[in-house]
């Protein structure tokens, strides 16, 4: 803890039904996961910005949620918050209704909890490195109501998917474009919005009680599209500070992305977990009768670079895992190859398996053989309990919960398959 961020306090928007994850965000295909309860590396995403941020200094923590699903398992997971030494309160439920976005969000809570300082509004589906009481300085330096947290990117990869900011002479933002297409941007790098914002609570909550301000929360108040821009142009002092690192986890392949750099240590906060669990070392596997201990030692299986294997996972002779997360109670079968991939707990892949770039959601079964291998590549998501049947071969696929696609299968690349008619369809039978 420091004398700068001793007195913040934190806000994490937990909102939003996760479209663009699904199936990442589906506990079955009717019923939504919460993305701040989504797993990363063997921990929820909001564990680990609560655990980051209370290494800063940052104790008292306000969820602003909306909706039932992400305000409980929100809540089943960092309770009042005395587990992880920090408190936690919550937004009430009667706000549900008169929520139009996170910058709405934001400012009811500001006025609700009656918060005063600075306070950091941080979203629960991402990761970040940086350095808040650099932050705070340099939000003081400039004398802002808000501080935006920016990533430099290219401006190929900015366009149609990170707000982009433009700064003034004055090095304060003057204009703000969110998800822009490219022929707005101008070429080479340009700073993007992380999502992060430290805020000035007493000023924000006066901007808060602008006519204008208060009839646009009315109707439509994201951060990005509508709060940000409205601050810029009503002469509101906006600052932009750059971070190390900004891992977005908003769809299959950013989350894939991120988990891979999570896994290489480019955030030094998520590291120094154990990498692989000693219960899993000491397992035995049906096969061979060696641990998986005895088989690394002798080159029978290899693992790494970028690997986390959580508790009671039995690996079988001849797997190769690299940059991959694999959760607990997993059986992997003799000759697999898994490369990039996210394994959830008590998942079966089948022997001779090759997955490449690919999520797989919890109890998922891989009937691979070693005669007719399951291939997954190229992105594919696989929410909790799908079955895939020997032989098939997924592309850039989506699955939600619990669909069983069976041998035979033709699933024509980049499908999502939402429902039995469309695993059917896959199949080429009458729907």
């Amino acid at each position: 803890m420091t004398a700068t961020t001793d007195r913040i306090s934190a806000i994490a928007l937990v909102g939003g039904q996760g479209v663009r994850a699904r199936p990442l965000t589906l506990n079955s295909p009717d019923h939504l996961r919460s993305k701040a309860a989504m797993g990363l590396a063997g921990r929820s995403l909001i564990e680990w910005a609560v655990d980051a941020l209370r290494a800063q200094g940052v104790h008292r923590f306000y969820v602003a949620a909306n909706g039932g699903e992400n305000r409980a398992q929100t809540k089943a997971i960092l309770e009042h918050g005395e587990r992880l030494g920090v408190s936690v309160r919550y937004s009430r439920t009667r706000f549900d209704g008169a929520n139009t976005g996170s910058g709405e969000a934001t400012l009811r809570c500001l006025e609700h909890w009656d918060l005063g300082g600075l306070a950091l509004v941080f979203p629960s589906d991402s990761v970040f490195d940086f350095d808040l009481a650099a932050m705070v300085r340099a939000h003081r330096a400039a004398d802002a109501v808000v501080t935006v947290a920016t990533v430099l990117r290219p401006a190929a990869e900015a366009a149609g998917k990170y707000g982009v900011l433009r700064r003034g002479p004055d090095g304060l933002v003057n204009r703000f474009l969110e998800k822009p297409a490219l022929r707005t941007i101008d070429g080479g790098q340009v700073e993007t919005n992380a999502g992060m914002y430290l805020v000035d609570c007493e000023r924000l909550r006066m901007a808060g009680r602008e006519p204008a301000l208060a009839a646009l929360a009315c109707h439509s108040l994201d951060w990005g599209g509508d709060l940000l821009p409205y601050l810029v142009g009503h002469g509101h002092r906006v600052a932009s500070h750059p971070i190390t690192r900004f891992g977005d986890l908003g769809s299959p392949r950013d989350y894939l992305t991120t988990l891979r750099e999570v896994l290489r240590d480019a955030y030094p906060v998520l590291s120094g977990r154990a990498r692989i669990h000693e219960s899993s070392l000491q397992l035995k596997d049906e096969t061979t009768g060696c641990t998986l201990a005895e088989k690394i030692a002798d080159g029978t299986v290899l693992i790494g670079p970028g690997v986390r294997i959580g508790r009671d996972v039995e690996i079988g002779p001849g797997v190769v895992i690299a940059e991959s997360d694999i959760g607990d109670g997993v059986d992997i079968g003799a000759g697999s190859v898994l490369r990039g991939v996210a394994c959830g707990d008590h998942s079966i892949i089948g022997p001779g398996a090759r997955i490449f770039d690919a999520y797989l959601g919890a109890m998922v079964d891989i009937r691979s053989t070693a005669d007719h291998p399951v291939v997954l590549w190229d992105f594919c998501a696989l929410g909790d309990e799908v079955r895939v049947g020997d032989g098939v071969r997924l592309s850039g696929v989506r699955v939600y919960p619990r669909l069983d696609i069976r041998s035979g299968a033709s699933v024509p690349p980049g499908s999502d398959l939402s429902c039995l008619k469309d695993v059917l369809r896959g199949l080429g039978e009458a729907a």
